[in-house]
């Protein structure tokens, strides 16, 4: 049935339809910024319809009406209509279903997800050891730690397998449910393996020889080791070696024994001198006898240490610390339920930690932690000296400029007391700046050790009793009477205790 307009109709629609030319379209009502909601235009289904997108484009939702009288939906209808407002990855294929079945309407169904990136991983190296890790310390029935089980070795066989490199996975690029890609992150593999003592077999890396193994610096070494099955005395005198040494007997008096890597003791130690580049243990003690001399760049750990001289580049922990000059640049720990220093100068960067501090006699025990009394008066120094040799280069640059601004204007006819200045002028230039710079590589090590020193405190979890010196960098404290549980730190130069509160 057609309907039939009058010319006078025809007119008067025509010049509303210009007038809304001239006005323009109206606004779109704005979109909430979670969603993106499309409705329903020119498809098979119902009015009312609509599709939403959330904001990350990572899901679309399908609102579905009823169809007309007498119709029903196809899963194909509700696809296209998907595709034409622009959703065409991951369709949800048994909501589809579900809702053609079900016949689910008046209702937001999921119907398509985008599709997550898949992240990967860098190549790495997967070590058949365990790197730089030492044995477990037991517990003693008297609480106190037994060092016999701590080694710093780890020895393989030729031929043993000891890495497996893994080589980078990459990402899978993702996708949203409107076909927008979504990259992944590009991962990167590692150079091969560098080291001493391995073989490369494709992504597997063997030991080339019977050793011990460590990874330092991202580096894998097998070295030799020197073992040594029973005593070390005054017949044998000296060990030396580049590597590790471990000795399963006892060190005797008289002994010397140096090491690039670690030291192993695994019987007593009496009366020796013992140098490592690397770690110290000492797993039944040291009984100095006021003459040992223990000196680790790395850690010493002992299960007593008696009137011996310890320096450590990292830190000390022992049962029991009597009567002995211990110094480290990380922490001294007493551990165990002793955990008992008496007598002599403990000193440590970081801090202090024991479960009791002096004795019952008063004997005089000094614990310092921080930068010692020294290093500030030799920081003191070395900035003098700097300032005087700053002065004597800016002096020496003037006296070079007065004398090179008269070469200038004389060339050839310049003296040869000038020229002769300027070449003695220019080695003591040379030497005072050399002296510069090894004035400065001093100061910046007293400033880092200094920086280090923040924050250092002393911990007794114990008894802290008459007699005990209490030092933090150049402060002192005199324990005038015993106490207990106290925690020592040093607030803008005063040195101030407090009681440790236990849970």
């Amino acid at each position: 049935m057609s309907t039939q307009f009058s010319s006078e109709q025809l007119d008067r629609l025509k010049s509303a339809m210009e007038k809304l030319k001239s006005i323009g379209e109206p606004e779109a009502a704005a979109v909430p910024e979670e969603e993106q909601v499309v409705e329903e235009e020119d498809s098979v289904l119902s009015k009312g319809t609509y599709l939403k997108v959330d904001d990350d484009e990572m899901a679309a939702w399908l609102y579905l009406t009823p169809p007309k009288d007498g119709e029903a939906y196809k899963k194909s209808d509700l696809i296209d209509y998907l595709e034409r407002h622009g959703v065409v990855e991951g369709l949800h294929q048994s909501n589809l279903s579900a809702m053609i079945k079900k016949k689910v309407y008046n209702r937001e169904i999921l119907v398509a997800v985008g599709r997550q990136i898949q992240e990967g991983k860098d190549g790495y190296f997967e070590y058949l050891f365990s790197p730089e890790e030492y044995g477990t310390p037991k517990i003693r029935e008297d609480g106190s730690v037994d060092y016999t089980n701590i080694t710093a070795l780890q020895n393989v066989k030729a031929g043993e397998k000891v890495a497996i490199y893994h080589r980078a996975v990459q990402a899978v690029d993702g996708c949203t449910v409107l076909g927008n890609v979504l990259k992944g992150k590009l991962y990167r593999d590692l150079p091969p393996m560098r080291g001493r003592g391995i073989r490369r077999e494709d992504e597997e890396y063997y030991a080339q020889n019977d050793g011990k193994i460590e990874v330092k610096d991202g580096r894998v070494d097998i070295q030799n080791v020197h073992e040594i099955s029973g005593d070390v005395d005054m017949i044998i005198g000296k060990v030396e070696f580049f590597g590790d040494i471990v000795i399963y007997g006892n060190v005797e008096e008289g002994v010397v024994i140096r090491a690039g890597r670690n030291i192993e003791v695994h019987g007593s130690t009496s009366l020796a001198n013992l140098y490592a580049g690397g770690d110290i243990i000492l797993s039944r003690g040291i009984q100095g006898g006021n003459k040992s001399k223990v000196s680790a760049r790395g850690n010493v750990f002992a299960d007593f240490i008696e009137h011996t001289t310890v320096e450590a580049g990292g830190m000390v922990q022992a049962n029991i610390i009597m009567n002995s000059n211990v110094s480290a640049k990380d922490k001294v720990i007493a551990t165990g339920k002793k955990g008992t220093i008496i007598g002599g100068y403990v000193h440590a960067v970081k801090g202090v930690e024991a479960v009791c501090i002096g004795n019952d006699v008063e004997l005089k025990t000094i614990i310092h932690c921080g930068y010692e009394a020294q290093t500030h008066e030799r920081m003191i120094e070395v900035r003098k000296k700097e300032a005087d040799i700053r002065e004597k280069i800016s002096d020496l640059v003037e006296s070079m400029s007065e004398a090179l601004r008269e070469k200038r204007m004389r060339g050839a006819n310049t003296s040869e007391a000038t020229e002769k200045k300027l070449v003695e002028w220019n080695k003591l230039k040379d030497q005072y700046f050399a002296e510069l710079d090894k004035v400065e590589n001093d100061k910046n090590d007293l400033e880092e050790l200094v920086e280090e020193s923040k924050g250092s405190q002393i911990k007794i979890d114990g008894n802290v009793f008459r007699g005990v010196v209490i030092c933090i960098n150049a402060e002192q404290m005199f324990i005038e009477r015993n106490t207990c549980y106290m925690k020592y730190i040093a607030d803008k130069g005063v040195i101030e205790g407090s009681v440790i509160v236990h849970n």
